[in-house]
């Protein structure tokens, strides 16, 4: 895999989708899939939603790829701070107008997440819908970061999809078993390189483990995984 020019191209990806991204968490457009469909999905998001909710995180909070604000919105209700580091200037724009006052709560960064370093540490670390699009070579490195990022016991929770071909666009396809790197569009054609990787619940535990993370795992029926935990 060419993989300096991919996370390149999917920084890209991820700008140029900013006005688009919402559409997929609400199953709008070519993120529709029939009412059956779209029922299963907005149950199970409720139940990772409301997983994370349980949490109640609160102190210092680093969130990974906010992207837009959906769980930003949701951090601010409890913590004392949030650091947001994206490396999308647009997606930090709609994230601090969709926080209206309570960005004043948020630092935003911007940044590239395998090259950005904490310079400090953090109560609780959040990164939602971006472990699957870590490179296999560089997950233990990007695990060891968040380990880096907190203080002991520090909290953490993360959550991404499962290989589940109805929870992408209708003219997606995911990538074959073995490779990791898939083909996006966007509504007006323009076609994309990203990484994407479903990490089985026990090697992510074991991944996990060697940085000092003791996460539980967890699968909704049909769309979601999510992990949660604290540094040891």
């Amino acid at each position: 895999m060419e993989t300096e020019a991919i996370l390149a191209e999917q920084i890209r990806y991820y700008r140029a989708r900013t006005l688009e991204y919402d559409e997929w968490w609400e199953r709008r457009g070519r993120y529709d899939r029939g009412s059956e469909e779209n029922a299963r999905w907005f149950s199970e998001r409720t139940e990772v939603l409301t997983a994370f909710d349980r949490l109640d995180l609160r102190g210092d909070v680093l969130e990974l790829a906010p992207g837009t604000g959906i769980w930003t919105e949701r951090l601010t209700r409890t913590a004392r701070s949030v650091t947001a580091v994206d490396a999308s200037e647009e997606m930090i724009a709609i994230n601090r107008e969709r926080m209206g006052e309570a960005a004043a709560t948020v630092s935003y960064v911007q940044a590239d997440l395998f090259a950005w370093e904490p310079t400090r540490r953090f109560d609780a670390a959040v990164f939602c819908f971006w472990i699957s699009h870590v490179p296999r070579e560089r997950l233990d490195a990007f695990l060891q970061t968040v380990s880096d990022a907190l203080e002991t016991a520090g909290r953490v929770f993360f959550v991404d999809g499962r290989r589940q071909p109805s929870s992408t666009a209708i003219d997606h396809d995911l990538p074959d078993p073995g490779s990791e790197v898939m083909t996006r569009r966007l509504n007006d054609g323009r076609a994309y390189r990203i990484v994407k990787n479903f990490w089985p619940s026990e090697e992510l535990k074991s991944r996990c483990r060697r940085s000092r993370l003791d996460v539980t795992v967890a699968e909704t029926a049909t769309y979601f995984q999510y992990g949660y935990g604290q540094k040891a």
